[in-house]
């Protein structure tokens, strides 16, 4: 029973509510005899509809927890209020807890201790929540049985000793302590003697928005031909909204087209306290310096996607903050985080992201700072570009879904065994891969999420294209996704040429390169057999003229096949052959796989030892491909030494990829030589497309030989992309439906070309089809006769959901 609990003065009352209980669609199948609930984590924090920053802030970190982690644990919410502040709250809060009364502090932490499903406890303290009770705070946290993580939103520097004493006790009860600064965290120890051990770093989330066209979103607006300088939040004299207004009459000077945008109401706090003599005061100085054209106010708490959308249109986002102990701002983050160049004064949050051309610092309360680097900026398109690039780069790490998977492993290293990660499985989202497709054929490259077509257009990114639309069109029939393979396919045809060949970048203006005369074409030319292959396996589910289509098509180009020479390419042409062959049979196509095979064979001979297991003296990209082609020849002609060599050599690779939790790749800083078979590849340089080929041959192989471990692989390959990886950050964009371009040494590479969007998209789908048919075929078991069940058992059940 899921019962929200108000903490009252001298009593608890248990208020009942609809039952909520945690379903798991396959525990009858994998569990008959057991039920198990999640560990359940409780946040103390105010929450909307409570109008505050932190209300705000848990609230996006909750949804973002829920959306990665929801089937590891469950979120529960104690809303703090106050004598005047009080709410009405959605089912959403389990406890509700008067911080003016002090026996209710006590009365929660019994009833958390009596919760044997709670594991921990997590507070949002800001000195104003706590301000009349901090002792009450301390013996509450003193009283509970469960681990307690304290987030601190306010490191006050030089305290006094009453204040020293107060952290210092909080922090030396709490399990662990986050800040959301650098400097917070020096601050802590320098100043109140914190253990660094103890302190967590978690920057403040920020949203990931989609990159709309500026233009176009003005248009909406009604702001077409106006640029845009914007501050938004709940309004109080601290944002010091007098510094720009003292600055606007010399911006207005040299740019009569400027409107500053005002996007908050007033603070409900200072609403309380003194009404709304701050903003009458602003509105009065706005008339005296004849800006009434000039300013607008947006007096409403907007909701998320307008507000988002109006700093998306911003041309320089102003922050004016006068509080020089403010350590972080949201409003901020979110700003940078919708590509605003940002002119900021220095708090500790600002000094520390803006560096290195990320954005402006300007003293506290200088007007004259503010026009004149307003005015250099109003003036300089490419110089804004610049600085918005430089921004997005440093924001990218605090996207909410990192936020959400730093908390997760923390909750993970403090519930020891009680709390086990398994990241959620997005759904399949073809936003971006739209976008990248014109009527031709797939863009090669991005900018953030802008396609940029002066890259032109590739075959091996058209050939990819069509394999994924191709398994998205198996699993789904939806008739939209043959528009998207024609193209491909229409694209794939281009580019074969007479003799049989193809050729690989065509230019914007539908032209072939000088590029294809220096560049070794064979792994392009195997690349488009396989999507050839592909297409041609799905025969009986296309329209009919595109089903001969491709069988013609599929002929021409084998037709020189025995005349590539490259591992991959021989590979890829395996693969394309075997599917081709699963739908018309013939002696040719067994002969082409034999071939060609054997070739690989003769490779693996000569150069395989009792520990190295490989076809070639190193280990470099795109390896998978190899072992996966050989399976793909023994399911094609029953050679058996096919089938031997195929899982040899793919068990030796997979010992140099994966961990007991983790992959990875090959690095394309470094190959891994047989010379130093015992090195390890450099951190950095980790490509989605490595990602995603391991994950198709893990497919395979799962399918042949029914070993989970081989789907345990699987699923921890693609949670790399989720953000098990060595910098725990997101690597698949949801919002955009975008893969970034790589993983490097201590930065993701936010480009989301076609060549990485394709590779997950293709990762993404395969897992679903092997998550299917896990769940078709896994045997009802005991937990004792099978731990690994408990693993599939996290993975399987998204599949009912989508």
């Amino acid at each position: 029973m899921n019962n929200k609990i108000i903490v009252k003065p001298q009593s608890i009352r248990t208020v009942s509510i609809a039952k909520n209980t945690y379903v798991n669609e396959l525990n009858n199948l994998l569990y008959p005899n057991t039920k198990k609930e999640l560990p359940e984590i409780l946040f103390m924090t105010t929450y909307p509809p409570r109008e505050c920053g932190i209300a705000t802030y848990s609230q996006d970190l909750i949804k973002a927890l829920n959306n990665k982690f929801k089937n590891s644990f469950k979120i529960k919410i104690c809303a703090l209020e106050s004598d005047n502040e009080q709410h009405t709250y959605n089912d959403a809060i389990k406890y509700i807890l008067n911080t003016d009364h002090p026996n209710a502090f006590i009365n929660l932490a019994n009833q958390i201790n009596s919760n044997v499903n709670l594991q921990m406890v997590l507070i949002q303290h800001e000195f104003g929540l706590f301000k009349n009770n901090e002792a009450d705070l301390k013996q509450f946290i003193k009283t509970l049985q469960k681990p307690v993580i304290v987030v601190f939103h306010t490191v006050l520097p030089r305290p006094n000793a009453s204040l020293e004493v107060n952290v210092q006790e909080i922090a030396r009860e709490a399990h662990a302590v986050i800040v959301m600064t650098n400097s917070a965290a020096k601050l802590l120890v320098r100043d109140y003697n914190v253990p660094i051990d103890k302190i967590t770093i978690i920057q403040h989330g920020t949203h990931l928005v989609p990159h709309s066209d500026k233009e176009e979103l003005k248009i909406k607006y009604k702001l077409t031909g106006k640029k845009i300088l914007s501050t938004f939040g709940l309004l109080s004299s601290g944002k010091s909204i007098q510094t720009t207004l003292e600055a606007l009459p010399e911006i207005v000077k040299k740019n009569k087209d400027v409107l500053f945008l005002i996007i908050g109401k007033t603070h409900p706090s200072v609403a309380k306290e003194e009404g709304e003599k701050y903003r009458l005061m602003l509105e009065a100085k706005i008339e005296n310096l004849q800006l009434l054209d000039h300013v607008r106010f947006i007096n409403c708490f907007l909701p998320l996607p307008e507000l988002l959308e109006l700093l998306q249109l911003t041309d320089i986002y102003l922050f004016t903050s006068n509080d020089p102990n403010q350590a972080v701002s949201g409003t901020f983050s979110y700003a940078i985080s919708c590509g605003c160049p940002i002119i900021s004064t220095p708090i500790p949050h600002a000094c520390e992201v803006l560096k290195n051309n990320a954005g402006i610092i300007i003293d506290f309360n200088d007007s004259k700072q503010l026009a004149k680097k307003t005015n250099i900026l109003l003036h300089n398109e490419q110089l804004r570009k610049n600085i918005s690039a430089n921004g997005l780069h440093r924001i990218a790490p605090t996207a909410w879904e990192n936020a959400a998977i730093a908390h997760a492993m923390l909750f993970e290293k403090i519930g020891e065994e009680n709390i086990s990660l398994h990241y959620k499985i997005p759904i399949v989202n073809l936003d971006h891969i739209k976008k990248l497709t014109t009527h031709f054929g797939m863009i090669q490259f991005s900018i953030i999420n802008q396609p940029d077509i002066d890259s032109g257009y590739t075959l091996d990114d058209n050939a990819r294209a069509m394999v994924a639309l191709c398994q998205q069109y198996e699993l789904t029939k939806d008739y939209n996704d043959l528009k998207y393979i024609q193209i491909y396919f229409d694209f794939i045809k281009y580019c074969l040429q007479p003799d049989g060949y193809f050729l690989n970048y065509v230019d914007e203006e539908y032209n072939f390169t000088k590029q294809n005369n220096t560049t070794n074409l064979e792994d392009s030319n195997g690349r488009a057999i396989w999507a050839l292959g592909y297409l041609n396996s799905i025969s009986n589910i296309l329209p009919e003229e595109l089903a001969k289509d491709a069988s013609i098509t599929i002929q021409s180009a084998l037709r020189n096949v025995f005349e590539i020479h490259s591992t991959r390419s021989m590979a890829f042409i395996i693969k394309g052959v075997y599917y081709y062959n699963t739908k018309r049979a013939s002696d040719q196509n067994i002969s082409i796989i034999k071939k060609l095979a054997d070739r690989l064979v003769q490779m693996y001979k000569h150069e395989a030892d009792k520990e190295w297991n490989w076809f070639e003296s190193y280990l470099t990209y795109g390896n998978s491909i190899l072992p996966e082609a050989m399976l793909c020849a023994w399911l094609a002609t029953d050679k058996l030494i096919y089938k031997e060599i195929a899982k040899s050599s793919f068990d030796f690779l997979l010992s140099k990829i994966f961990t007991k939790n983790s992959i990875h790749v090959i690095s394309n800083k470094g190959w891994l030589n047989k010379e130093n078979k015992s090195a390890t590849s450099p951190i950095g340089g980790e490509q989605p497309i490595d990602v995603a080929y391991t994950i198709l041959a893990l497919n395979k192989f799962d399918a042949v030989f029914k070993n989970e471990d081989y789907f345990q692989k699987m699923v921890i390959a693609f949670d790399w992309f989720l953000g098990n990886n060595h910098l725990h950050q997101i690597i698949y964009n949801p919002c955009t439906g975008g893969c970034y371009d790589g993983l490097e040494e201590d930065y993701i590479n936010l480009n989301q070309g076609a060549e990485s969007t394709v590779s997950y998209l293709m990762a993404r789908l395969v897992l679903e089809k092997s998550l299917k048919r896990v769940e078709k075929n896994i045997p009802i078991r005991t937990v004792n006769q099978n731990k690994s069940l408990k693993f599939l058992r996290s993975k399987i059940k998204h599949i009912n959901r989508f």
